[in-house]
């Protein structure tokens, strides 16, 4: 939401309404939060009511089944298993019938969430597999093994789903339940281990796999219940301590222990079918009405829960209401002062910050001078908060404008004192050029010659650091030509302009001439960029200057074959060449590129760095067509001996390469 167009008068009421709407939305969400616990804890309760018995019926009869299959694939000849066995599937028949017509509800299915029905789904699925099971068992086509599997695989969608249902925000509610579905699955460990042996008995061996599968189960039976016991209440618990160290427990961990001491060979002879069915039959139907009773009282706990829960609602939201409609009323009251005070000193500040500053800004930055006290006046407020902003903005405001001052003052004077150092010096070194030109024509001395060539380089080079104090300050160089002047020579005075001038290679360039007015610019930007290029790469490389005609003008490429640039430090460098923005003190780094920056944008020459194909960096000069002239032929060395060139500049010229191997020097003004 944006309020930049606002009123005053809005921005207070929005300003209110965060806090409001903040308290609305604890409330509502504490009272949500509140009844949807509760109705989690009474879905929890119906839905129980509705599925988990018909659950857990269908698993008591899933297990007696699978005992008397066991049993009938171990001896098909009884008939005795068999009768038990059409028993045992018309039981699971009418259970699983019941779990049906229970699931098919939509009152029912609309109390489970996603995850709860897709596992609702997956256990009625497995349950159609039941059908091919017993159709394999009376064709006799499955062994003991792969039936014992293929009912345990019916049996575990059932505990999935009673895992998975929906369970409620009370910590300790959460843990019973899942307590009791952990004694459900404890039985079922040993209702495998009952089928196992009661199989094994009838068929009078077994083998040591199904021995260890016993002990597997045994093992898992008690790791459960060590597991889940702890969770339940403590008179359940104790409940099923006390029976599992009373007779029928300690009878069945005797037969345990006997059978799986006497090994897989005498298993079948250190206990028959009928002492092992009446011990383990015993404990199997006690534990199923521990397991009745047990969640018969988990829930009974959890609807008066939900009555609480209910209650804690009903007050919450009661008394948050009542906070709400307080909070409204005193934030109105509290706003509509708010208002009043704020409009004024809005009104006040928006002079300031968008009148008057703006304005001193403007003026500081065209050269005027102004007045802190005119422009800034001391302004009275109240002694409250608001009034206490008013005079902290006003002094802020006074602050600016004399710091805008003091800054703007500080500027002018950098760059009088840069233009007048500049000047000076460019003054001195004009004088010393003039005087080393007279020796250089005087000697005869061709060391003496090499000698004063150096110097006069080295003066060349003082004049360039000079000319850049001058563009620093925005000023314009002193140095000017009224005629043009051969492109070569001004490359050739550039390079003269360059400490490492020995290592540059000039390739024939064709024949331009530039632009009078544009010379001395032209001459530094190219002097900057070949100081670049020798700087950052190694001594014993060559710099290139190449160039050619482009339907713009002419391109000037430099390459050097440094280490290169990172594209990083090359993405700066470029935008610091096109944007030429303010100098700064701190840029102390960059003053060749601010320099290059300031002759190309009041020259209209772009320049722009490239990864050099030589491993380093080009740089590439692109000269308007507007500085360049067609000439059909240029005095020699004409940059070096200025529009005023004479006959003995001209034989001076002769001389523009040593045998000491100095270049031309650079140019001169006329």
């Amino acid at each position: 939401m944006r309020f930049r167009s606002k009123s005053i008068r809005r921005k207070i009421m929005a300003l209110l309404l965060v806090p409001l709407v903040a308290l609305t939305s604890i409330w509502a969400f504490a009272t949500v939060i509140t009844g949807r616990e509760a109705d989690q804890l009474l879905d929890a309760a119906a839905v129980m009511g509705e599925l988990g018995e018909p659950v857990q019926e269908t698993v008591l009869a899933l297990q007696a089944e699978r005992r008397h299959t066991l049993v009938h694939i171990a001896d098909p000849r009884r008939s005795d298993s068999l009768t038990a066995l059409h028993d045992g599937q018309r039981a699971t028949d009418e259970a699983v019938a019941a779990l049906r017509a229970r699931a098919e509800g939509e009152e029912v299915r609309g109390e489970l969430d996603g995850d709860a029905r897709r596992r609702l789904d997956d256990l009625l699925a497995a349950l159609g597999r039941l059908d091919r099971v017993r159709a394999r068992v009376a064709d006799n086509t499955v062994e003991r093994q792969d039936a014992y599997d293929a009912y345990n695989a019916l049996v575990d969608p059932c505990h999935a789903f009673l895992t998975g249902m929906r369970g409620v925000d009370d910590v300790r509610l959460e843990r019973e339940g899942r307590a009791l579905i952990g004694l459900s699955r404890a039985r079922e460990y040993l209702s495998r281990e009952d089928a196992l042996l009661a199989a094994a008995f009838t068929a009078g061996r077994m083998t040591g796999e199904q021995l260890r599968a016993v002990s597997d189960r045994v093992a898992e039976r008690e790791l459960t219940y060590r597991t889940h016991l702890p969770m339940l209440p403590a008179e359940d618990r104790e409940r099923y301590q006390r029976f599992w160290s009373g007779t029928d427990g300690r009878a069945l961990r005797a037969a345990e222990d006997e059978i799986i001491g006497a090994g897989a060979a005498g298993a079948v002879k250190a206990f028959d079918a009928e002492r092992w069915q009446k011990t383990s039959g015993t404990v199997l139907e006690e534990l199923r009405h521990m397991d009745r009773e047990t969640g018969e009282r988990y829930h009974r706990r959890v609807e008066p829960e939900a009555a609480s829960v209910l209650l804690r609602a009903a007050v919450a939201g009661i008394l948050g209401f009542a906070a709400v409609v307080v909070s409204v009323a005193v934030s109105l009251r509290i706003g509509r002062g708010l208002v009043r005070d704020l409009g004024a000193l809005r009104r006040e500040a928006g002079e300031a910050a968008g009148v008057r500053l703006p304005g001193v800004m403007r003026r500081l930055a065209a050269g005027e001078q102004v007045d802190v006290e005119t422009e800034a006046p001391r302004l009275e407020y109240g002694r409250d908060e608001i009034g206490q902003v008013g005079q902290a903005l006003n002094t802020l405001q006074r602050a600016a404008v004399e710091a805008a001052v003091r800054q703007a003052d500080m500027r002018r004077g950098v760059s009088e004192v840069f233009v007048n150092l500049a000047r000076r010096s460019q003054v001195l070194l004009h004088r010393q050029l003039t005087l080393l030109d007279a020796m250089e024509r005087r000697t005869e001395d061709p060391e003496e010659l090499a000698d004063l060539f150096r110097l006069d380089h080295l003066t060349t080079r003082m004049r360039r650091h000079a000319e850049g104090l001058v563009i620093l300050s925005g000023a314009t160089p002193s140095r000017q030509w009224r005629k043009p002047i051969p492109l070569m020579d001004v490359v050739r005075a550039a390079v003269s302009e360059v400490e490492d001038y020995e290592r540059i290679e000039v390739r024939r360039l064709p024949p331009l001439a530039v632009d009078g007015a544009a010379i001395a610019d032209l001459t530094h930007l190219i002097a900057e960029l070949l100081e670049n290029a020798t700087v950052f790469s190694p001594p014993h490389t060559a710099v290139q200057v190449l160039g050619e005609r482009v339907p713009s003008g002419f391109a000037l490429e430099i390459h050097d074959r440094g280490l290169g640039m990172s594209p990083d430090a090359l993405l700066e460098a470029n935008l610091r060449l096109s944007e030429t923005p303010d100098f700064r003190l701190s840029d102390t780094d960059r003053l060749g590129l601010f320099v290059v920056s300031r002759l190309g944008r009041r020259q209209n020459v772009r320049v722009s760095l490239q990864p050099s194909p030589y491993g380093g960096t080009t740089a590439v000069v692109l000269v308007p067509g507007a500085l360049l002239t067609e000439f059909a032929a240029a005095p020699r060395n004409a940059v070096a001996a200025g529009e005023e060139a004479d006959a003995a500049e001209h034989r001076a010229g002769d001389h523009a390469r040593t045998a000491a191997g100095l270049p031309l020097r650079g140019a001169r003004p006329a």
